[in-house]
C-alpha cells in the first residue's frame, strides 16, 4: 500500500464515506515486513486475532533464527510447528525462555502465562494419535483456549469413549483425532451438540494409505456438524477450534 492509497482512505474517512474501523482494516491489509527470503505478515493479528505462526520444517538455521527474532520483537511471543530438536537448540541459544515439546514438535517463546478461556475437548482414537492431538491442543492453548485432553477413546473399545461423554459434551467444540479407519469423529458427531473438527492421522497399516482412508471416512461421515482438516494437521484443527471457542465465550482477542 503506497502513500496515495493511504491518502485516499483518509480522505474517505474525513468525508464520512468510510468508518474508522473500515479504514483501519484496509490499512492493516497492506502491512508486512520484507526480509528478502520471507515477508512477515506483521498485521495478521490486527486483522484476524492471531499472530503469524512459523512452519519450522525445511527452513535454514539462519532464516529460522532471524524470523523468530523479528516476530518476537514485534509480538513478544512466537509459535512454531514441526520443529526439530536441533532447531530448538538453535532458538534456545538465542532465547533461553524458548520451550520445545518433542511429542507435538511445538517450538514456542511465551513470556507470560495466559488466562485460558472457554473449553475445547481434544480426543484421540489411540495413543499413537497423540502427537497430532498435542499439536492441536498446544496451538489452542497458545492462543488462549482452555483444553481438556481425552486420549485413547477409539471405537474398538467404545465404552472408554462413553465413559467420558459428560466431559466431552461440556466443550464448546471437539477435536477428534484418529487414524486407521477414522470412525471416531462420526461417533462423537452423533452424540454432541457442538461442532466437531475431525483430524485424520497417518497412523495405520497399508490400506490406511498414510491417512487417506481416515480422511475419506471423515469427509463421508453421515453425522452432522463435522468439519475436516488435512491429514496430520493438528495445527489447523487447534486454530479452528480456537476460533469457535472465542465465538462461544464472546471474545476475539488473544487470551
Amino acid at each position: 500500500m503506497n502513500e496515495n492509497d493511504i491518502r485516499q482512505i483518509l480522505e474517505q474517512v474525513k468525508a464520512g464515506g468510510m468508518s474508522v474501523e473500515e479504514a483501519g482494516q484496509l490499512l492493516h491489509m497492506g502491512r508486512y515486513e520484507e526480509m528478502g527470503y520471507a515477508k512477515l505478515d506483521t498485521s495478521r493479528k490486527a486483522r484476524t486475532g492471531f499472530g503469524e505462526v512459523v512452519f519450522c520444517s525445511g527452513k535454514t538455521d539462519d532464516h529460522l533464527a532471524a524470523i523468530y527474532e523479528r516476530l518476537y520483537e514485534k509480538e513478544g511471543e512466537v509459535l512454531g510447528t514441526r520443529a526439530t530438536k536441533e532447531q530448538f537448540q538453535l532458538i534456545h541459544s538465542r532465547f533461553p525462555q524458548t520451550s520445545y515439546d518433542p511429542v507435538s514438535r511445538i517450538l514456542k517463546i511465551q513470556s507470560r502465562a495466559k488466562e485460558l478461556k472457554g473449553n475445547v475437548a481434544v480426543c484421540t482414537a489411540g495413543t499413537a494419535d497423540i502427537p497430532v492431538a498435542e499439536e492441536a491442543a498446544q496451538t489452542a492453548e497458545f492462543f488462549g483456549a482452555y483444553v481438556e485432553r481425552i486420549y485413547d477413546v477409539g471405537v474398538s473399545g467404545i465404552h472408554r469413549l462413553l465413559n467420558r461423554m459428560d466431559t466431552i459434551q461440556k466443550a464448546n467444540c471437539v477435536v477428534a483425532v484418529a487414524g486407521m479407519e477414522g470412525a471416531l469423529a462420526s461417533v462423537i458427531g452423533g452424540m454432541v451438540s457442538r461442532p466437531v473438527i475431525a483430524v485424520p492421522t497417518s497412523v495405520g497399516y497399508g490400506a490406511n494409505l498414510h491417512g487417506l482412508s481416515a480422511l475419506l471416512t471423515m469427509i463421508n461421515s453421515c453425522a452432522n456438524g463435522i468439519a475436516v482438516v488435512n491429514i496430520d494437521n493438528g495445527y489447523g484443527a487447534g486454530y479452528l477450534a480456537t476460533q469457535m471457542n472465542r465465538l462461544a465465550v464472546g471474545g476475539n482477542e488473544n487470551g
